[in-house]
């Protein structure tokens, strides 16, 4: 009986797992800047993105348009952000 109730528990416990599994959430994920790539926008380019790879930075989904430049992202967020937020926002209406 005890080995039952242990398999039992480890199956709920996977099953839950794979639910919280972020790469799922990862595909209907909304990110900051409308879901543009945070790196197109740091260069001034605007490149939409399904926000499949992102990452969270204090708090905050950032979109990519591929791991490379989530990897460069990473190297220096504050700068990139700050090149991306003038880019976006003299791109927004007065």
């Amino acid at each position: 009986m005890k080995r039952g109730v242990f398999i039992g528990l480890v199956a709920g416990a996977a099953m839950v797992g794979i639910a919280a599994n972020p790469v799922f959430a990862a595909e209907t994920a909304e990110g900051e800047f409308d879901g543009e790539c945070v790196m197109g926008l740091a260069l001034g380019k605007d490149i939409q993105t399904d926000c499949s790879v992102n990452t969270v930075y204090k708090g905050k989904t950032y979109c990519f348009g591929n791991e490379t430049a989530k990897k460069l992202f990473l190297k220096r967020p504050e700068d990139f952000l700050l090149q991306a937020h003038i880019y976006y926002s003299s791109k927004q209406p007065q």
